[in-house]
C-alpha cells in the first residue's frame, strides 16, 4: 500500500532533507521511524528536497508500506519516534501510481527576513537577517522581470543536477509584516538554491546596491557569477505543495507562521 504523509520540520538541526552518510538528514530521521513502525526498512520520496537549515511546514512524502497498518500508525506512531523537531501532520492511502515529486503541480516557499542593524538572537535560525533597512517598493519593481517562464541559470547553484534551468515562476509577493520583510515564491519547481539566490539579489536592489533593472540583466546573462551571494537558509520555509484536485489530498497552508515581533 502506498502512503503519503504531510510533514513539518525545523531544518536548523539537519543537513537538509536528503539522507546523509552520518544520518543527519530529515529523510534519515523519518526512515528510521518508518522502519520501526513497518518492521522493515522503508525508503521514502519527498516533493522537494530542502537544503541544510531550511524548514518546512508542508513537505509531502510517499512510501510503500510493506504490511497493512492503520493510518494512525503513520501519524501518532511515527510522531512518537521522530525527533521533537519533526512532525507528521497527516497520512493518506493513495494509488500505487502516486509520486510525491512528479505529481506535484506547484511548490510555494516563504522567506522571512529581518532587516535591522542588530542581528537576531532569539530568532537565530528561524529568520534571515540583513544589516539595515530595505526599499520594498524597489524590490517589488525588480521582481516583475523574473515572473513567468525563464532560464534561471543566473540563480542556479553550481552543483544543481536538474536537466533544465527553465522554470515557471508564477508568483512572487514581497510584503512588510511587522518588522519583517516576507517573500513568497510559487513555481512549478525550483532549481537548487534558486530561492535563496533570488532573495540575495532582490536584497541588493532593496539596499540600493543595484538598480531595479539588474535582475532582468542577470536573467539575460545566465551567469551565476554576476548575481548576489546565496542568502542564508535560516528564514526559508517550504510552505505548500499543490497536487491535482482529484487526488483529494489535505490542503496545505501557503504561509509559514511569523515569529513574534522583535521590533
Amino acid at each position: 500500500m502506498r502512503i503519503v504523509l504531510g510533514l513539518e520540520y525545523d531544518g536548523s538541526r539537519f543537513r537538509g532533507w536528503q539522507t546523509q552518510p552520518d544520518r543527519s538528514g530529515v529523510q534519515d530521521a523519518l526512515e528510521h521511524a518508518l522502519a520501526i513502525v513497518a518492521g522493515t526498512p522503508v525508503r521514502c520520496i519527498c516533493a522537494g528536497r530542502t537544503d541544510a537549515g531550511v524548514h518546512a511546514t508542508a513537505q509531502v512524502v510517499h512510501f510503500d508500506a510493506p504490511y497493512p497498518r492503520p493510518l494512525s500508525a503513520w501519524t501518532r506512531g511515527l510522531n512518537a519516534l521522530l525527533p521533537s523537531t519533526v512532525g507528521v501532520t497527516w497520512a493518506r492511502a493513495v494509488s500505487d501510481g502516486f509520486h510525491a515529486r512528479f505529481d506535484a503541480l506547484e511548490r510555494t516557499y516563504r522567506y522571512i527576513l529581518l532587516p535591522r542593524h542588530e542581528r537576531p538572537g532569539l530568532l537565530h535560525g528561524r529568520v534571515g537577517w540583513w544589516h539595515g533597512s530595505l526599499d520594498v517598493d524597489a524590490m517589488r519593481a525588480a521582481a516583475q522581470a523574473i515572473l513567468g517562464t525563464h532560464d534561471f541559470s543566473a540563480f542556479r547553484a553550481a552543483q544543481c543536477q536538474s536537466r533544465s534551468p527553465v522554470r515557471v515562476l508564477r508568483r512572487l509577493d514581497i510584503n512588510e509584516e511587522g518588522p519583517f520583510v516576507v517573500f513568497e515564491f510559487a513555481a512549478n519547481a525550483f532549481l537548487h538554491h534558486m530561492v535563496r539566490n533570488l532573495v540575495g539579489s532582490l536584497v541588493y536592489v532593496g539596499a540600493a546596491r543595484k538598480p531595479t533593472h539588474w535582475l532582468s540583466e542577470l536573467l539575460a546573462g545566465r551567469d551565476r557569477r554576476w548575481a548576489a551571494p546565496t542568502f542564508a537558509p535560516d528564514g526559508l520555509y517550504l510552505t505548500a505543495v499543490a497536487y491535482p484536485a482529484e487526488l483529494s489530498l489535505p490542503p496545505t497552508p501557503v504561509c509559514a507562521p511569523l515569529p513574534p515581533s522583535c521590533a
